[in-house]
């Protein structure tokens, strides 16, 4: 397999949080059927608690952990924006220190960022043997 190199091949999790199931699934499918994103992780049942407009709210939300690539974050930031409900929705993107190898490259090949949100890739495998260098 070809190896991306410099921002393209950096891995990142970007962290959302929405506050129905609903939205979670809605941006989550979104980002992966956009080759946005690799993988979206929804953690239901997440408490925040946040100062907003002068006052402290306690919140129920799903936290989202979506797995690309650095080159994607500005992408995948505009999506989700454009998605989201809240006036100003939590966008964090971390640089991933340490990753297995091959789960890494597949991060990087299913991010790619080509094809689009038609379809939705079912049936597509990879072997994971192309992973592997």
């Amino acid at each position: 397999m070809k190896r991306a190199h410099g921002k393209d091949s950096r891995l990142i999790v970007v962290f959302t949080t929405v506050g129905t199931q609903e939205q979670a699934l809605d941006i989550a499918h979104h980002l992966v059927r956009s080759r946005l994103a690799a993988c979206v992780n929804i953690l239901p049942g997440v408490r925040s608690v946040f100062r907003w407009k002068g006052k402290v709210d306690d919140e129920t939300e799903f936290l989202l952990m979506t797995k690309t690539v650095e080159a994607n974050f500005e992408a995948v930031k505009d999506e989700i924006r454009k998605l989201h409900a809240y006036e100003l929705p939590e966008i964090l993107g971390y640089p991933v220190t340490f990753a297995e190898k091959a789960f890494a490259g597949w991060i990087v090949e299913s991010s790619s960022g080509a094809g689009g949100d038609e379809g939705d890739d079912e049936g597509e495998e990879e072997p994971l043997e192309r992973l592997s260098e």
